[in-house]
């Protein structure tokens, strides 16, 4: 694969996260911002009917949209299914020799502080998110568990693509010092790519921690589908702490506590998202997994990335 040559900038993939609306509109403003010498820059908003009227999407999320035999499905015709369908032509690259790396901007109502959310561990997005974590102490870095797989989301049609999640921030609320961090990230992020087109870039060396998704839980639920517990207080706000065998999890409407009862210790991310009340959802489930990579870079020959990354620690 060859060296970066565009780079997307995309908010608005859902219509009331302001923070990646305003940024990209600023972008569209002062272009300069964004701009870099060795690859294109461009900023996009991907679902602009949904963020004229302020709301998640329009018909259907559009975040999941992009599996590839949806892209491909002449039959499936609301507003997201065919704004997936253009975006996907814009950033189609089968028959293309350059890379194209795809940023999305996101935020979430959890205590997610600043994350970095990848599909495939790719040498490239690998690398990057370690000199991320090395600037930035509290960045953290999540696996969607979707390696090598199909996936619905904007960021699978970029072989490099990833989200940053920013929060906690409401629905539909500007967070001033969120929207100056994301925006501080997103120009660490251009001058590293442009660091590593111009071959400058330091050898891998720290070790980096990955939060890697393994389950999905929903809300204890009655036999109607009716919600029947909430987050626990004790959990409430506490993403990426670590949850014990025992640890209270959920809290029923009389006062009850429920309690973790898996066998392994684990760290939940996306607690109590708002959006995901809808997907039956009440946070995901990782494990904490640290790797390192060896140093050794094939960017000489024009090739993205490092010859290999190890798991040393697994949880």
């Amino acid at each position: 694969m060859n060296k970066i040559k565009r780079v997307a900038i995309i908010g608005g993939t859902h219509g009331n996260e302001l923070i990646g609306i305003y940024l990209v509109n600023k972008f569209d403003r002062q272009p300069d911002l964004i701009a870099r010498s060795t690859f294109q820059t461009m900023a996009l908003l991907a679902n602009p009917k949904a963020c004229a009227i302020g709301k998640r999407y329009i018909d259907i999320d559009l975040n999941r949209c992009f599996l590839q035999q949806d892209l491909e499905n002449p039959n499936l015709s609301s507003y997201e299914s065919e704004r997936a369908k253009e975006i996907y032509h814009i950033f189609s690259s089968k028959n293309r020799d350059d890379a194209d790396l795809i940023i999305d901007l996101h935020t979430t109502t959890s205590n997610m502080g600043l994350t970095f959310i990848l599909d495939s561990q790719h040498p490239f997005d690998l690398q990057l998110a370690t000199h991320l974590t090395s600037v930035y102490p509290n960045f953290k870095v999540l696996a969607s568990g979707t390696q090598n797989q199909d996936t619905s989301v904007l960021r699978s049609i970029s072989k490099l693509g990833f989200t940053l999640e920013v929060g906690p921030v409401a629905q539909g609320v500007l967070d001033a010092s969120l929207f100056q961090q994301t925006e501080a990230l997103v120009g660490t992020i251009l001058d590293w790519v442009e660091a590593y087109n111009q071959e400058t870039i330091a050898p891998v060396e720290n070790p980096l921690t990955i939060y890697q998704k393994v389950q999905t839980i929903d809300y204890p639920r009655n036999e109607s589908g009716e919600i029947q517990a909430m987050i626990h207080p004790q959990l409430q706000f506490r993403d990426y702490e670590p949850l014990n065998p025992g640890d209270p999890m959920f809290l029923t409407f009389d006062g009850e506590s429920l309690f973790y009862e898996g066998k392994s210790t684990v760290y939940p991310v996306f607690i109590n998202e708002a959006a995901y009340y809808e997907k039956g959802i009440s946070m995901y489930l990782t494990q904490k997994q640290i790797v390192i990579g060896n140093g050794e870079w094939g960017i000489g020959n024009g090739e993205l990335g490092i010859s290999n990354w190890e798991l040393v620690i697994g949880n």
